[in-house]
């Protein structure tokens, strides 16, 4: 834990447990919400699988970056997962939708 707590910049068990617990409730919040918004555009489980699940990633990946930023300010760490955040958008070739 302290190669990662100083890779992260953090100080505390504390605080990174809070972290763990962030991206846990993003996760789980993201694949939750991904169900209802494929329903909405009308596509299911029982279709083709290799259209529906692709879709389902697409969309997941955008709500978990909202998701990741907006539970990290509940919990009070939103210093750590913005610049988490902008390191993996620049990490994917994404770094220009960050207006800086």
């Amino acid at each position: 834990m302290k190669k990662l707590k100083a890779r992260w910049g953090i100080d505390s068990n504390w605080q990174l447990t809070v972290i763990f617990i962030v991206f846990a409730i993003t996760g789980s919040t993201s694949a939750k919400f991904a169900a209802p918004i494929t329903e909405a555009l009308g596509m299911n489980p029982e279709m083709n699988g290799w259209i529906y699940w692709p879709v389902r990633i697409l969309l997941i990946f955008p709500l978990y970056q909202i998701l990741l930023v907006f539970f990290g300010w509940l919990f009070g760490e939103f210093a750590f997962f913005w610049n988490f955040e902008k390191k993996m958008l620049r990490s994917l070739g994404l770094g220009f939708l960050l207006k800086e």
